[in-house]
C-alpha cells in the first residue's frame, strides 16, 4: 500500500469517522475532523492576491453582466420573490408528532395555508449528495457527488468528494523565501449547473446563504456565502485545540490537537495554530502565542495575545478573537478563534475552536462576489466560516460537554439568523435561500437521549436532563419560522421550508469490510482478520470488493483500480451477487434486520457520472449505519458493534426511511416531491422552463403519473 500524501492527515477521521472524518470512532465523514486538504500555504498566499484583484475589477464585470442581460425577459408570473428556509435534517415524523401536540403552531399554520409533504431525499441520503441534488435538480449520477469522500481508484487514496485543490508546482527563491508561480486551483467537483445560475441568467438575483457544497463559490448573478467543505485556516475540515495541565487528558486526538501545559504560579501559556508556512524552507506551522493569568478567586482568566487581551469566566465562550499570522514579505493571513475556559481546578483546561478563516479578510474565496463575506462581517461582526462550524468531534472526544456544544451551536445559529433576515429585508424580488445547521448537528449529537436503551447512554446520569433537547430544538425552529412568515406575508412571495433528509437513531455500526472478509470478497495479508485505517494490510491481489465512506462498497476492478482483479465484464454479476447476499442481512446478536436493501449502482443511476458511484449502495435499516472504523477503510473483528459515541443520530441509511420535509405556502400538485424537484419548482414559479439537463420536475404542476425512486427516483 502506498503511503498516503501529506495533505491527507491521519487525523482525517472526519468529524466523525464516517464521512466527515473517522477513525476508531470518528464522527461524520464529511464535515469536520481534521481532514487536511490544503497541502501548502501557497493556496492561501495566491488566492489572497487574487481576491484583491477580483475586488478591484468587480465593478467592470458587473457592467458587462448587465449589458449581457439587457433585453432578456421571462414570462409574467404572480411571484416576485421565493424564500427557501433550509432546516438541515428536519424530520417529517418528528415534525408531525409535535405539530399534532400543538408545539409547532407556525409549522401547522403554514401546512394549513399551503402544503406539507415528506420530501424524498437522495440516494445516498447524506448532506453533500442531497444538497447537490437540491442545487442542480439532478440525482448523484448527474452531479457527481456520491459521498463526503471520493477516491483515486489507482492508489486507493481518498479525498473530499466535492472539492479538489491543486497547488502551483513552480516557485522562485528570494533569499529564504519560496514564492509560488501560477495560481492554485480550487475546483468544485459538483457537476451540472445550479438553478440559481439559471435564475441569474434570466436577470433574477439570488442570495444563497450557507447552502452546502457551494465551496468554492461559483460566479453567477447573485451573492453566495459558502458552507460545507470550507476549510479552517489549517486546511482541515475542523481541528480543535485543547490545552490542559492534566497529563491524563493528553494523547491522540481524532480531529484536533491536545497539548500539555504547565502552570507556573498563576500563569499558563499556549498558542493558536495556523497554516503551514511553505514560503520559507522548513517554515513549519505558524502560531500565535498566548499567555493566560488565572484569577482563582474570581474564577476567570486574563488572556494576553500579541495585539490584544481579554478576560473570560470559567464556562464561557469568548467573542471571536481575530488573529494575524505572518509568513513573511509583508503578507498577513487572518483567522479567528473562540476560547473557552473549561475548568481551573484541579486542572486548567482551555478549549479553542478550529481557527476559522476571517470573513472580513478571507485568505481564500468563501463568497461570491468576494467582498460579500467582508460586507456581512462589516455589517454584523465576525461569524463562523468553517463548513462544519459546530464542533461535533470536540463533544465526541469529551473535550467539551453537552452544554458547551449547545451554546456554541446557538451562537453560530444566531449569526446566521442576522444574515438571513438582512437578506430578506433587502430582497423584495428574486430568491433568498438560507440553510440552518443546528437541526442537523443537535440531532446527530443528542438523538441518544430520546432513544431508550441506546448504547451511548450506559452509565450516564444525564438522560433525563437532555431528553427533550431535540423537541426544544423543533420548537425553536418553529419560532424562527414564525418570524420568517411575518416577513413573507405578501401574496407575491412563496415560502418553502425544507430539509435534505430526516433522522433516526444510530445504535449499531456495521463494518462492511469485515463482512466482505468473512464472505470471501476481501483478503488481508498474512491471514489477518483485522486491518489498519485506509486499507493498511489489505491483500489487493485477492480482494474483489472494499468499503470506505458511508455510502456502500466498491469493486476492485481490473484497469480501474490500481491493483484490480475483477474483470470488467464480470462486475455487473458480482455487484448483483453481493447486493443479493447483503439485502435483508440480520444482526444475529440482536435478532434485527440490519440492511433493508443493497442496490447495484446500475439499478439507481444512469447519468454520465454513474461510474464514479459506489458499486453497491447499502440501504441500512433504522438504527444501523456503516461503522466508524469501516468508514476509514478499516476492518475489525466483529461485523456489528455498538455505537457508544455522542454522535448517536444519523441518516446515512436506506433513503426511503429518512425523507426530509417540505412545507410550501403555495399548494403542491405532486404527491411525492423529491429534493431534486425544488430547483425546477422555483424556476416554474418565476415562469422559467426547466433546462433539459435537469431530471427534477416542478411539484406545482400535476403529473400524469407519480414517479418512484432510482434513475429518476427509482428504488424498487
Amino acid at each position: 500500500m502506498k503511503r498516503r500524501p501529506r495533505f491527507l492527515s491521519t487525523s482525517f477521521l472526519w468529524a466523525l469517522a464516517a464521512l466527515a472524518a473517522a477513525a476508531p470512532a470518528h464522527a461524520y465523514i464529511g464535515p469536520g475532523a481534521g481532514f487536511a486538504f490544503l497541502s501548502s500555504f501557497a493556496v492561501v498566499f495566491v488566492t489572497f492576491l487574487l481576491a484583491i484583484l477580483s475586488i478591484l475589477i468587480w465593478p467592470i464585470r458587473l457592467v458587462i453582466r448587465v449589458i449581457r442581460r439587457r433585453g432578456r425577459s421571462i414570462a409574467k408570473t404572480d411571484v416576485d420573490r421565493v424564500v427557501i428556509l433550509g432546516l438541515d435534517g428536519l424530520d417529517p415524523g418528528l415534525a408531525k408528532r409535535w405539530m399534532d401536540e400543538g408545539l409547532l403552531p407556525n409549522f401547522s399554520r403554514l401546512a394549513e395555508r399551503g402544503s406539507f409533504r415528506p420530501l424524498q431525499s437522495s440516494w445516498p441520503s447524506m448532506s453533500p449528495v442531497a444538497w447537490s441534488s437540491f442545487a442542480t435538480g439532478n440525482d448523484a449520477s448527474r452531479h457527481n457527488v456520491f459521498d463526503f469522500l471520493g477516491r483515486d481508484a489507482k492508489n486507493y487514496l481518498v479525498d473530499l468528494s466535492s472539492v479538489k485543490i491543486t497547488n502551483p508546482d513552480r516557485h522562485i527563491k528570494i533569499g529564504k523565501y519560496r514564492i509560488p508561480l501560477g495560481k492554485p486551483v480550487i475546483r468544485l467537483m459538483q457537476k451540472s449547473s445550479t438553478f440559481w445560475k439559471v435564475l441569474g441568467d434570466h436577470g433574477i438575483f439570488s442570495h444563497i446563504l450557507r447552502v452546502p457544497i457551494t465551496f468554492p463559490p461559483v460566479k453567477f448573478n447573485g451573492a453566495v456565502l459558502s458552507a460545507m467543505c470550507v476549510p479552517d485556516l489549517k486546511g482541515t475540515q475542523g481541528s480543535f485545540c485543547f490545552f490542559t495541565t492534566d497529563p491524563s487528558k493528553v494523547g491522540k486526538a481524532i480531529s484536533g490537537e491536545r497539548h500539555l501545559m504547565e502552570r507556573k504560579g498563576n500563569e499558563v501559556r499556549g498558542f493558536v495554530p495556523g497554516p503551514e508556512n511553505s514560503m520559507t524552507a522548513g517554515g513549519g506551522e505558524m502560531r500565535v502565542p498566548w499567555r493566560a493569568v488565572i484569577d482563582d478567586a474570581k474564577g476567570e482568566v486574563h488572556f494576553h495575545l500579541p495585539d490584544q487581551d481579554f478576560r473570560l469566566k470559567v464556562g464561557s465562550y469568548s467573542e471571536w478573537i481575530r488573529l494575524t499570522f505572518k509568513p513573511g514579505l509583508g503578507v498577513k493571513v487572518r483567522g479567528m478563534v473562540r476560547f473557552r475556559v473549561q475548568s481551573l481546578k484541579p486542572y486548567v483546561d482551555i478549549y479553542l475552536t478550529p481557527t476559522n478563516i476571517d470573513p472580513e479578510s478571507p485568505a481564500m474565496p468563501i463568497s461570491q462576489p468576494l467582498f460579500y463575506s467582508v460586507y456581512l462581517a462589516k455589517l454584523f461582526g465576525p461569524y463562523a466560516t468553517l463548513g462544519l462550524a459546530e464542533d461535533t468531534w470536540a463533544l465526541n472526544e469529551k473535550v467539551i460537554d453537552e452544554e458547551a456544544f449547545l451554546e456554541q451551536t446557538w451562537l453560530i445559529h444566531e449569526e446566521r439568523e442576522k444574515q438571513f433576515f438582512h437578506a430578506l429585508s433587502r430582497a423584495k424580488r428574486g430568491m433568498v435561500a438560507c440553510v440552518f445547521d443546528a437541526t442537523d448537528r443537535i440531532q446527530h449529537m443528542f438523538f441518544r437521549y430520546m432513544t431508550d436503551g441506546h448504547p451511548a447512554n450506559r452509565g450516564r446520569d444525564d438522560v433525563e436532563k437532555y431528553r427533550h433537547t431535540i423537541r426544544d430544538l423543533y420548537v425553536r425552529m418553529d419560532e424562527l419560522l414564525g418570524r420568517t412568515l411575518a416577513k413573507c406575508d405578501d401574496t407575491r412571495t412563496v415560502l418553502l421550508v425544507m430539509s435534505d433528509h430526516g433522522f433516526t437513531h444510530f445504535s449499531r455500526g456495521m463494518n462492511l469490510n469485515t463482512w466482505l472478509i468473512e464472505n470471501g470478497y476481501m483478503a488481508l495479508k498474512n491471514g489477518d482478520k483485522t486491518s489498519g485505517e485506509w486499507f493498511q494490510g489489505v491483500d489487493w491481489s485477492k480482494t474483489r470488493a472494499y468499503s470506505f465512506g458511508l455510502a456502500g462498497l466498491y469493486l476492485n476492478i481490473k484497469d480501474r483500480e490500481g491493483q484490480g482483479i475483477v474483470e470488467p465484464k464480470e462486475a455487473g454479476a458480482l455487484r448483483r451477487e453481493i447486493a443479493d447476499r447483503m439485502t435483508g442481512l440480520m444482526d444475529e446478536e440482536k435478532g434485527i434486520v440490519a440492511v433493508n436493501k443493497a442496490i447495484p449502482m446500475e439499478d439507481l443511476f444512469d447519468g454520465p457520472y454513474k461510474d464514479n458511484a459506489p458499486d453497491v449502495i447499502v440501504g441500512f435499516a433504522k438504527g444501523y449505519r456503516q461503522s466508524w472504523e469501516a468508514a476509514v477503510g478499516q476492518a475489525t473483528e466483529s461485523v456489528f458493534l455498538d455505537n457508544v459515541k455522542n454522535w448517536s443520530g444519523d441518516h446515512c441509511i436506506d433513503a426511503r426511511e429518512v425523507p426530509g420535509v417540505l412545507f410550501s405556502s403555495r399548494r403542491l400538485a405532486a404527491a411525492d416531491p423529491a429534493i431534486m424537484d425544488v430547483g425546477p419548482s422555483v424556476l416554474d414559479l418565476f415562469g422559467i422552463d426547466t433546462p433539459r439537463y435537469m431530471k427534477g420536475r416542478s411539484f406545482y404542476r400535476a403529473r400524469p403519473e407519480e414517479r418512484d425512486g432510482g434513475r429518476s427516483r427509482r428504488e424498487d
